[in-house]
């Protein structure tokens, strides 16, 4: 009995591992080209700013405008498409305040270009954290959504389901038992809230997809759980 529960288990791992290689590319919250703008972001906020060399920051430029042209044609993976219409918006800001640093290093004024050094850091640091999730643990559960919602669910693909719902409650067991960074405290009664819905809407689809076999039923309770992802997504929508 015990060999055959560990065989189980054995085969349900190798189904989730073969599930998520699938997705790979549009499960991992990683836009490359801004990744790869860190290795201007770095040598100008920790080099040329703190000592106010504008020579340097001006030399930075072309670098800049080299992956700010990337950053501007990338394509955001599947699991990050609710946050397009953000991203959108801060690619234009991000545009802006390159334009300004342009003007602010060829200026003669040391204050104006250290300014916009720290602005575009500033814009770089918001990108990122529109990538970034606050918690793994969030991302993890995410992850375990995203076959289900723009795969499973559409095709009402019941085997996959069953199969997927599993990863999905391990995923929110390891969300509940997460803690918020110290930083995040003030948002804490908040995210404990949402974090509360969406558990108990993940408990209510595991049972749909396990106990009811109507297409309506499972697809309106998947789609609640999903809303209430959004939501306590949105607790960290200002950071």
């Amino acid at each position: 009995m015990i060999r055959r529960i560990i065989f189980s288990a054995v085969i349900l791992m190798a189904l989730y591992a073969v599930s998520f290689a699938q997705h790979k590319d549009e499960t991992t919250a990683s836009v490359p080209e801004l990744s790869n703008f860190h290795d201007v972001i770095y040598p100008m906020w920790h080099g040329a700013w703190p000592e106010k060399d504008v020579a340097a920051l001006k030399a930075l430029v072309p670098d800049i405008e080299k992956h700010l042209k990337k950053i501007s044609k990338a394509k955001l993976p599947g699991i990050l498409r609710d946050k397009k219409q953000r991203w959108n918006q801060a690619v234009k800001e991000l545009q802006a305040v390159v334009k300004e640093y342009k003007k602010a290093v060829a200026s003669k004024d040391t204050q104006r270009a250290l300014d916009a050094a720290e602005k575009l850091h500033s814009q770089y640091e918001a990108m990122v954290r529109i990538t970034r999730p606050v918690l793994k643990q969030i991302d993890q559960f995410h992850q375990a959504l995203y076959p289900i919602y723009h795969y499973y669910m559409p095709k009402y693909d019941k085997p996959k389901l069953k199969e997927a719902v599993i990863t999905l409650q391990s995923a929110m067991d390891t969300l509940n038992n997460a803690e918020l960074p110290e930083r995040y405290k003030e948002l804490e009664k908040a995210f404990l809230a949402k974090r509360s819905e969406l558990s108990k809407s993940v408990e209510y689809v595991v049972k749909v997809v396990n106990e009811i076999d109507d297409e309506k039923t499972v697809k309106d309770a998947i789609e609640e759980m999903h809303t209430k992802y959004q939501e306590l997504e949105k607790v960290f929508s200002k950071e």
